[in-house]
């Protein structure tokens, strides 16, 4: 499957025409079915369809390929929080209304986010981007704090461990949500759903 998309990709790009936005689609690509440790730039050549000196036009090396996309991914988790949704309200409408956010972001970017999922520290961009996770967490599990505090959540429940039971169950998506196989479900029935399982055993 990942072959194939990445055939199509190299098939409806022209050499001369390659952007660092399809670019950075074909390496993310890449890194998720090799590994970004597995990952050379020949193997990026190969699978863009142009020579290593063109990818290098555009970036400096996979590094900042990495960078770029992991970026991406942390770009929408965070806009999340920004939104008026999840800045106004009593906390556990905003609490849900984060958890309906980065469902919705993960769905839209999936390859982007479950690329920032998996990576492990073995580089200054993934220590870097793992930094970044845990600050995005720290303010979700803020935000559930608050929520207790006002008598809308369970109090009986650890705020570090609902925080990573809400999460797990969201990033779990990542592993058989494919937008391009058919689901039976659309995006707003996956987001609706899990703020309902969610946050009908949160809820006091």
């Amino acid at each position: 499957m990942a072959e194939s998309r990445r055939t199509g990709a190299r098939s409806g790009a022209k050499r001369d025409t390659y952007t660092p936005e399809t670019l950075l689609a074909v390496a993310v690509e890449v890194f998720l079915e090799r590994g970004y440790d597995g990952t050379s730039m020949e193997h990026l050549s190969r699978a863009a369809g142009i020579s290593k000196s063109s990818i290098y036009h555009h970036v400096r090396g996979k590094e900042e390929l990495l960078h770029r996309a992991v970026s991406r991914a942390l770009d929408g988790l965070f806009g999340v929080l920004d939104e008026p949704a999840a800045r106004t309200g009593r906390a556990v409408d905003r609490l849900e209304a984060v958890a309906r956010g980065t469902t919705a972001v993960l769905m839209s970017e999936l390859p982007y986010v479950t690329l920032l999922l998996r990576v492990r520290g073995n580089t200054e961009t993934e220590r870097w981007a793992m930094a970044r996770r845990r600050e995005f967490d720290a303010r979700v599990a803020a935000l559930l704090k608050e929520a207790v505090a006002d008598g809308d959540l369970r109090a009986d429940v650890d705020v570090r461990l609902a925080t990573r039971l809400l999460f797990g169950m969201i990033n779990s998506i990542a592993e058989w949500y494919r937008p391009r196989a058919g689901n039976a479900h659309d995006d707003a029935e996956v987001s609706a759903a899990v703020v309902t399982l969610a946050f009908a055993g949160l809820r006091t």
